[in-house]
């Protein structure tokens, strides 16, 4: 974050100065964690589901904070502590944000990235950031920092040295997107995909589709937005841009006819070892072979997406199919593969999980047990858990990822929680009995099942929603240590 002064702080959002000199400056960083405390920072004092962070103001102040933003003044020992009062300090921690990439805009060249799907995020982020990390500073989320706090946190980073700004940005609700871009306007709005994540919140696709066609109502004259031609209702947000925004498409049809710039992969094929190879052709270039070191087909539309906005920044197109050639997954528990001590390979993609993305995880295990001439088939674990957030969908969805699993010849089925009960009736209906699918109520159940089922050379993969918290055990089967 640059350095400003309090004065400057307090008209931004709207707030009162408190126990402040007005000549006083901060430059962050900015937490709202007070464990994250160091010599300078400034703490947002958010009221939490459970804790609020007011409680932690004078012990942030006493760590080091230079100021504190919170919504009530807050008095130590020795009196009132700096402050400045705002209404709502989310809202505030957003202002603040807003407020460091006007400044930074107007000095120099920023140029900032928002991108949104309901799957692929972190993905595509992580791509977009090795992209462009050779052309420039580039800023990017820690995991995935991509709601009301974590956007914000995020931009705040920038400094006077940044060049790129690339922001992850999810919704849960209507109008969450409109509330980040608002704050924070992107140059570039990135739509991956609709699929069904939270549509039990939202209320189906179409609802989904409205709201992450928000990051393409954000783009003012002169932006772009960058769509994925291959879903019928990311690719209709093109209605929604206004004159002077561009599109650039990506697809992985090589008979798409788009209007305007399109990057394509074609030729598309996945090998024993999980990894999908295709031709990429930017716009105006020969097709280039690329060989991503992901795991898994889906993967190659996150690829097409980073590639694009790669293209629309300027980065030499020579660089762009190397850079997506060498590039490994940057945040943890996606398509993430360990080699256990027990000789067993652990595939732990348990960070979050749809519909959508529990199918593409499921053939790629399938694809990886199969093997080839030059790699030995293997035994296929699927350690499924529930996905969340679904609505009246939700047991329906179950059911066909159970008979997904039998369909697709894995090895092993064992679901986990009352919520992944589906998985497992349908799996047993679909054909699947004896020892070859189980269900259990708990983690601590599976985690007894898989140490005595393991062998060596067996592929086992770990796939849930977030707060199922499969992941954890997939590290643990793994044998690491977090």
């Amino acid at each position: 974050m640059k350095e400003f002064s309090v004065v400057e702080i307090s008209t931004a959002l709207d707030g009162t100065m408190v126990a402040v000199e007005p000549e006083m400056r901060v430059g962050g960083p900015v937490v709202t964690d007070s464990r994250e405390i160091t010599e300078g920072s400034i703490f947002v004092a958010r009221r939490g589901e459970s804790l609020d962070g007011h409680d932690f103001a004078i012990s942030a102040i006493d760590a080091g904070a230079a100021l504190v933003i919170g919504e009530h003044e807050v008095s130590g020992p020795a009196g009132r502590i700096p402050m400045i009062v705002v209404d709502d300090a989310t809202v505030g921690l957003a202002a603040l944000a807003q407020l460091n990439l006007t400044s930074l805009r107007s000095e120099g060249d920023l140029q900032v990235v928002a991108i949104t799907g309901s799957a692929g995020k972190t993905t595509v982020k992580d791509l977009t950031a090795s992209l462009l990390a050779g052309s420039g500073e580039t800023i990017a989320p820690y995991n995935s920092y991509n709601g009301e706090v974590g956007a914000p946190l995020t931009a705040l980073r920038a400094d006077t040295g940044t060049r790129f700004l690339v922001l992850e940005m999810g919704a849960r609700h209507r109008g969450n997107l409109k509330y980040l871009t608002d704050y924070m306007r992107p140059d570039i709005s990135v739509v991956l995909n609709v699929g069904s994540a939270h549509s039990g919140v939202f209320g189906g696709p179409e609802a989904i589709a409205a709201t992450k066609g928000e990051l393409v109502d954000a783009l003012e004259p002169g932006g772009t937005a960058i769509l994925n031609y291959d879903d019928d209702r990311v690719r209709a947000m093109a209605s929604r841009a206004r004159e002077g925004v561009s599109i650039v498409w990506f697809t992985s049809d090589d008979k798409a006819v788009a209007t305007g710039p399109t990057v394509t992969g074609s030729s598309i094929a996945t090998d024993a070892n999980g990894r999908s190879s295709f031709d990429l052709t930017l716009p105006g270039e020969e097709s280039v072979p690329v060989t991503l070191s992901l795991l898994g087909e889906h993967h190659v539309p996150n690829a097409l997406a980073a590639a694009a906005i790669a293209w629309k920044f300027g980065i030499e197109p020579k660089s762009i199919p190397v850079v997506l050639s060498t590039a490994s997954a940057a945040s943890r528990w996606r398509m993430e593969l360990i080699d256990a001590p027990g000789g067993y390979s652990v595939l732990n993609d348990a960070y979050n999980a749809n519909p959508e993305s529990m199918r593409a995880a499921l053939k790629t295990l399938a694809v990886m047990g199969r093997g080839d001439d030059e790699t030995p088939a293997r035994r296929t674990w699927a350690v499924l858990g529930e996905m969340l957030e679904l609505g009246d969908d939700s047991v329906a969805a179950h059911d066909s990822i159970g008979r997904l699993v039998v369909r697709l010849n894995i090895s092993k089925l064992i679901a986990v929680g009352e919520g992944a009960r589906a998985i497992y009736q349908a799996a047993a209906h679909e054909g699947s009995w004896g020892d070859e699918a189980a269900w259990v109520p708990d983690i601590e159940s599976a985690h007894a099942l898989l140490e005595e089922g393991l062998r060596p050379g067996d592929l086992v993969l770990f796939k849930s929603s977030r707060d199922a918290g499969l992941r954890y055990l997939g590290d643990e089967i793994a044998g690491v240590v977090s």
